[in-house]
C-alpha cells in the first residue's frame, strides 16, 4: 500500500481543514503504522480468535489496541499467545489504571506486571494510562509509568480521554507519545485535542471511531463511493488529521478488510465539508 504525500499538520477549527488527501500510514517514534489499527475489547482467548489475530496481522495491520480490563484479561491472554514474540513493525498498545483507585502507582504498577505477563512481551512499546484517576494526582500515575519507561520496560507512554490542559500537565512529567480520545462523526467534543496531537506531531487514536456513521449523507456518498458507511466514517477521520489512527474492534476478518479497504477511499472537498457539516 502507498503511501500519498501531504502537507504538513494544521491545527485549523473544524470549518476550516484543509482539503487534503489522507496518508496511508502514521508513525509513533520512528515506526511506520497502518493508518487502521485493530481494537480488541471483546476478544476472548479462544483458538479461533487466534487465529483470526493472526490473519489480521497477515492482512497488513500493525497496530492493535488492548488493555488490562478487556475481556477480563483475556484480550491480552490472546494476543500473547497468538503473536508473542511481536514480530518487528507490529506494534502492540495497552493500557492500565481505568478503575478508581487503580491510578495509584502501587495498584498501576500491578496491572502492569500482569499485562507483561500476558502479552508474553518485555518491553511494552506502547502503554497508555487508561483514566485519569480522580482519587490520584496525574503527576503520580504518570511518574510510576515515567520510572517505567526510564528503565527500559516501556517504549512510549499514551493517555487517554484527556484534555489539552490535562495533556500539557502530562507532558511536563514524561514524554507523551499517544492519545486515546473518543473521536468519530457523531463525537466531536475533542476536537482541540486532535488539532492539538497534529500541531505537536502526537498520535491521536480515537476509540469508537464508527459511531455517526448511519446518516443519510454518509450513506449517500457511501453509494457514490460504491462504499459501506462504515468504509466513509473512517475516511472522515484519515481526512480530519494526518496523526489519526483509528481502531475499530472486530472479530471478523471480512470486517477487518472492508476497514482497511477505507485506506484507499479519498472524499472530495465537497464530500469532506457535508460529512463535517452533517
Amino acid at each position: 500500500m502507498t503511501c500519498r504525500r501531504i502537507a504538513g499538520p494544521s491545527s485549523a477549527a473544524a470549518s476550516e481543514w484543509p482539503a487534503m488527501p489522507a496518508p496511508s500510514t502514521a508513525t509513533l517514534g520512528d515506526l511506520p503504522l497502518t493508518r487502521i489499527g485493530l481494537g480488541s475489547n471483546r476478544l476472548t482467548d479462544t483458538a479461533e480468535n487466534r487465529a483470526f489475530l493472526e490473519a489480521a496481522v497477515a492482512e497488513g495491520v500493525n497496530f492493535i489496541d488492548t488493555a488490562h480490563l478487556y475481556a477480563g484479561g483475556e484480550s491480552e491472554r490472546a494476543i500473547g499467545a497468538a503473536l508473542a514474540p511481536f514480530a518487528s513493525g507490529l506494534v502492540v498498545a495497552t493500557k492500565g489504571g481505568y478503575e478508581p483507585g487503580s491510578g495509584r502507582p502501587d495498584e498501576l504498577r500491578i496491572e502492569l506486571e500482569q499485562s507483561f505477563e500476558r502479552l508474553r512481551t518485555e518491553p511494552i512499546t506502547l502503554y497508555y494510562l487508561h483514566r485519569v484517576d480522580p482519587g490520584v494526582p496525574l503527576e503520580e500515575s504518570l511518574g510510576l509509568l515515567a520510572e517505567y519507561r526510564d528503565a527500559g520496560r516501556i517504549e512510549h507512554v499514551g493517555v487517554s480521554e484527556m484534555s489539552v490542559e490535562q495533556l500539557e500537565r502530562a507532558r511536563a512529567v514524561l514524554p507523551i507519545a499517544a492519545v486515546q480520545n473518543e473521536y468519530s462523526l457523531a463525537q466531536r467534543r475533542h476536537d482541540d485535542v486532535v488539532a492539538y496531537c497534529a500541531e505537536q506531531g502526537l498520535l491521536f487514536v480515537p476509540f469508537y471511531p464508527l459511531r455517526g456513521g448511519d446518516t443519510p449523507t454518509v450513506r449517500e456518498i457511501a453509494d457514490d463511493h460504491g462504499a459501506s458507511p462504515r468504509q466513509i466514517a473512517l475516511a472522515w477521520l484519515l481526512r480530519r488529521s494526518p496523526t489519526v489512527l483509528p481502531i475499530p474492534g472486530t472479530l471478523s476478518i471480512e470486517h477487518l478488510r472492508e476497514n482497511l479497504a477505507a485506506l484507499e477511499i479519498e472524499l472530495s472537498d465537497d464530500e469532506h465539508a457535508r460529512l463535517t457539516g452533517d
